[in-house]
C-alpha cells in the first residue's frame, strides 16, 4: 500500500535545499500551478491544435484553453477526493484544497509536451523516424530504449522533460515541482520499451524519455510510488483524477465544439447530455431556453458537474485499488452512464476527429513535421562533425543551424557530439515546441513557399 502523506510530498524535485522555509501565503502546490501558467511552454499552448487545427473562427477551443479547463475540472474533482482522503488517512496536515491544487496543476500541464497538431504531430515524428532515411540511418547509432522513445514519440513524455529540464534549463529538476505534482502528471509512470511498463491502463503509454528516467526514478523514491520492474511503477492514485478531469473534458467539451461549427446536431447533444445528467428539472429547464447554443451550454455545465460527482464516487469506491495501484482501468470506465460516453467518444472520432476539413490540415501537417526534421536533422550532423575535427560542414547547414536556440552551447558538449540520440531530442525539443502558426510559417519560409 501507498501512504497518502508520502504520496503529496512537498519536496521539490532538483532543489539542493528542500529545508527551506515555506511561504506561508501560498502552499508549495500553489506555487507550483504559477510555475506552469507563467511558463513559456504553457503560454504557447494558445496557438497548438485541440480538434480543430489553424481554425479560423474564434470559438473553438485550443491546447490552452483546453487546459484550462481540465485544470478546472481537475481541482473540483481533487478538492472533493482530498476531502475523504483528509478525513481517513494521515496526509501530514495538509487541507483538501492542497489536494486539488496538485491535481489542478497536473492537468494544466497535461499537454505541455504536445507538438503542433497535437497527435498528429506525435504521429508524424514517429512515422519519420521509421520511414526515412535520416531516421532509419540514426536508428544504427542507438541503443535498443532510445529507439523505443523516438519509434513510440510521446507528447505525455516530452511534457515531462519540459517541466522538469528544458524550462529553467540551467539548474536541476528545471521548474522543480513537488514530487506529487510531477507523479501525478505521469499517468504512465514507465520508460519506453512495452515490455517494461505495468499492466493495465498505466501502461498504455509511457511518461518518460531516457534522458529523463533517474528524474522520474527520484519522484517515484519521493512518493513511494511501487515499482513494479525497471524504470516502472504502478500510478500515484492522483494521476487517475488527472486522466479523468482530461477524459470529462474532450468529451464533453469537444462534442460541443463540434455542434457549434454544425458537425453535431443539437438534438444529438441534447439526447447524450440529458441521459448523463438524467435530471427532469434540467429537462423543463433547457425547454425554457431558446437559442441551441444557450441550450447546449447549460447542458455542457450540468453534464460536467454530474460526472464530477460521479468520479468522485468511483475514487472514494475504489480507492484500495488505487491506493495499492491495482486499479486497472480509467475512472470514467466504471461510472455507469460509461456507455453514454462511450457514445459519445465513438461519435465524436467518426464525426469530427475524422472530419474532412480536419484531416485536410493533418495530412499537411505530416508533410510539414517531417520536411522540418528532414532540413534541421542533416545540418546538425554536419556541425557535429565539424566540431569533432572533420569535414567543415557546409554554409546551409551553418546558417540553419543558427535557428536553433540549442546548438550554440551543445557544441561544446562532448555527449551532444557524440551521440545522435541526443542531438535528435534537441531538435525535437525544437520542433515539439513550436505553435502550429510558426511551424506553418517556417516549414513555408524553408521550403521557399513564403518568404
Amino acid at each position: 500500500m501507498m501512504e497518502w502523506k508520502q504520496l503529496l510530498s512537498p519536496k521539490r524535485i532538483g532543489d539542493p535545499d528542500p529545508q527551506k522555509a515555506l511561504s506561508p501565503e501560498r502552499s508549495p502546490f500553489q506555487q507550483d500551478f504559477d510555475r506552469i501558467v507563467f511558463s513559456g511552454a504553457f503560454r504557447r499552448l494558445q496557438d497548438k491544435t485541440q480538434v480543430f487545427p489553424l481554425v479560423k473562427t474564434d470559438y473553438v477551443r485550443t491546447r490552452l484553453t483546453h487546459s484550462l479547463e481540465a485544470s478546472s475540472i481537475g481541482r473540483s474533482l481533487g478538492t472533493a477526493c482530498g476531502a475523504f482522503v483528509a478525513k481517513n488517512f494521515d496526509i501530514g496536515g495538509l487541507h483538501p484544497s492542497d489536494v486539488g491544487a496538485v491535481v489542478a496543476t497536473a492537468a494544466l500541464a497535461h499537454d505541455i509536451g504536445n507538438p503542433p497538431l497535437g497527435h498528429a504531430g506525435e504521429e508524424a515524428i514517429r512515422y519519420w523516424f521509421t520511414n526515412s532515411e535520416a531516421g532509419r540511418f540514426y536508428q544504427k547509432t542507438m541503443s535498443r530504449e532510445q529507439i523505443s522513445d523516438i519509434e513510440l514519440y510521446e507528447g505525455n513524455a516530452q511534457g515531462f522533460r519540459v517541466i522538469t529540464r528544458l524550462e529553467m534549463p540551467d539548474r536541476p529538476g528545471g521548474m522543480r515541482l513537488t514530487a506529487s505534482t510531477l507523479g501525478a502528471f505521469a499517468k504512465y509512470p514507465a520508460a519506453s520499451p512495452p515490455a517494461c511498463r505495468p499492466e493495465g491502463i498505466s501502461g498504455k503509454k509511457f511518461s518518460f524519455f531516457q534522458t529523463e528516467k533517474d528524474t522520474f526514478a527520484e519522484v517515484a523514491r519521493t512518493c513511494g510510488l511501487v515499482q513494479v520492474g525497471e524504470y516502472a511503477w504502478k500510478r500515484h492514485p492522483l494521476a487517475y483524477l488527472v486522466e479523468a478531469a482530461d477524459d470529462i473534458a474532450y468529451l464533453i467539451v469537444d462534442f460541443e465544439d463540434g455542434h457549434r461549427l454544425g458537425l453535431v446536431d443539437y438534438h444529438e447533444l441534447e439526447e447524450a447530455f440529458l441521459t448523463i445528467i438524467n435530471s427532469p428539472r434540467a429537462e423543463e429547464y433547457v425547454k425554457k431556453l431558446e437559442s441551441p447554443i444557450r441550450k447546449a451550454e447549460f447542458l455542457r455545465a450540468k453534464a460536467i458537474g454530474v460526472l464530477i460527482g460521479k468520479v468522485t464516487e468511483v475514487f472514494i469506491g475504489h480507492h484500495d485499488e488505487l491506493i495499492s495501484g491495482t486499479l486497472p482501468r480509467s475512472l470514467i470506465d466504471y461510472l455507469d452512464c460509461f456507455d453514454t460516453l462511450k457514445k459519445i467518444r465513438t461519435r465524436s472520432a467518426k464525426g469530427i476527429y475524422n472530419h474532412r476539413s480536419v484531416a485536410e490540415v493533418v495530412g499537411a501537417g505530416f508533410e510539414m513535421v517531417s520536411g522540418l526534421l528532414d532540413v534541421f536533422v542533416p545540418c546538425v550532423d554536419e556541425l557535429a562533425r565539424e566540431y569533432k575535427g572533420g569535414a567543415q560542414a557546409s554554409y546551409r547547414s551553418r546558417r540553419l543551424a543558427a535557428m536553433l536556440p540549442f546548438y550554440t552551447v551543445e557544441r561544446r558538449n562532448e555527449f551532444w557530439l557524440n551521440e545522435t540520440y541526443l542531438r535528435l531530442m534537441g531538435i525535437l525539443d525544437f520542433v515539439s515546441g513550436m505553435t502550429d502558426s510558426y511551424a506553418v510559417s517556417l516549414h513555408q519560409k524553408l521550403k521557399g513557399i513564403s518568404l
